[in-house]
């Protein structure tokens, strides 16, 4: 028979696994007696961890929750997907970055050296503008409100909106995150249309307004409708500017920079390439980006913008002072 201490991680990880366990299995899979498996749960019980009794013709255990964290059991796949979490946890701007890492310190330490060799050899180094991080309580706040299905009231700040502006009042259906922001995507119930907020603009009034009926989000998905909105477009298509070239240039070196663009080759150094944009403006500019000449296809709208960007060039050319 192991020893008493092995016997009570060996337990505690196999309730951890499953949610009901009957007495008589427990005993079959650490191969000792139902009495054992007995002292061996309130053993567990005086050490914190809440173990219910489950009535019924054979009884059984469930590692229940508990008032207080006790410690807990992880396999080593489990350890490192944790340390891995927190480490990218720590970037998440959501207003929990120092916890991260105190709770990464902390599995570190009682991890065995094997496994503390793969996590400190996992580094992660955000490359992005600086946000402004979410506050924590504000995100539980309104992941509570979506689980919930509740209208939420919330303070709105933005450079559009007046400080003495009423609150707004929308049917929260889904929280993301985009390139480390948190948004929260709602229907407007004053507007009458999606919106997409932003997290660390909200305050959130209490108490949440009632139960609501969810809505079909437009573009098919959470991904494609944010994705979409951030275009510039309504939310049911891509972009609202799409264009088409021809450059002399490899495909193959074009189509590394071109995005969600189509890239097809016509030659050794000849390409169409069909790109979107937010503006025909941003959309030519990101056609001049590729350093070669420019045939345009269409439509008219790109061709103009093209003309607008050449008249500001030069006009900035014959302002430059010798």
């Amino acid at each position: 028979m192991p020893k008493t201490s092995a016997r009570l991680l060996a337990l505690l990880s196999l309730l951890q696994a499953r949610r009901d366990w009957p007495g008589s299995l427990l005993a079959e899979r650490l191969d000792i007696s139902a009495r054992t498996v007995r002292r061996d749960v309130d053993r567990l019980r005086e050490l914190g961890y809440p173990i219910a009794a489950i009535k019924g013709p054979d009884g059984g255990y469930r590692l229940e929750a508990g008032s207080e964290l006790p410690p807990l059991l992880f396999d080593d796949e489990q350890a490192v997907a944790l340390a891995v979490a927190l480490r990218i946890a720590a970037t998440a701007g959501a207003g929990i970055e120092e916890a991260a890492l105190r709770a990464l310190h902390t599995v570190r330490q009682v991890m065995p050296a094997r496994l503390r060799g793969r996590i400190d050899a996992f580094r992660v180094t955000t490359v992005a503008a600086p946000v402004t991080p979410a506050d924590s309580a504000t995100l539980l706040t309104l992941s509570a409100a979506v689980h919930a299905g509740e209208v939420l009231r919330f303070d709105y700040a933005s450079p559009a909106t007046d400080l003495e502006s009423p609150p707004r009042r929308a049917e929260p259906h889904h929280l993301v995150t985009r390139y480390g922001r948190w948004y929260l995507v709602a229907w407007d119930l004053d507007r009458e249309d999606w919106r997409i907020f932003r997290a660390d603009r909200i305050t959130p009034r209490i108490p949440n307004g009632p139960r609501f009926a969810p809505r079909e989000l437009p573009g098919g998905s959470v991904a494609a409708f944010v994705t979409s909105r951030f275009q510039g477009s309504d939310g049911t298509g891509g972009w609202p500017c799409r264009g088409e070239v021809i450059l002399d240039a490899p495909a193959a070196t074009v189509a590394e920079f071109a995005r969600d663009g189509v890239v097809e080759e016509l030659g050794p150094n000849r390409c169409r390439v069909i790109l979107g944009s937010w503006s025909w403006n941003a959309l030519a500019c990101a056609l001049g980006v590729f350093d070669a000449d420019i045939e345009i296809v269409g439509p008219p709208e790109l061709a103009a913008a093209f003309t607008r960007l050449a008249h500001r060039y030069a006009s900035a050319t014959a302002r430059t002072l010798p």
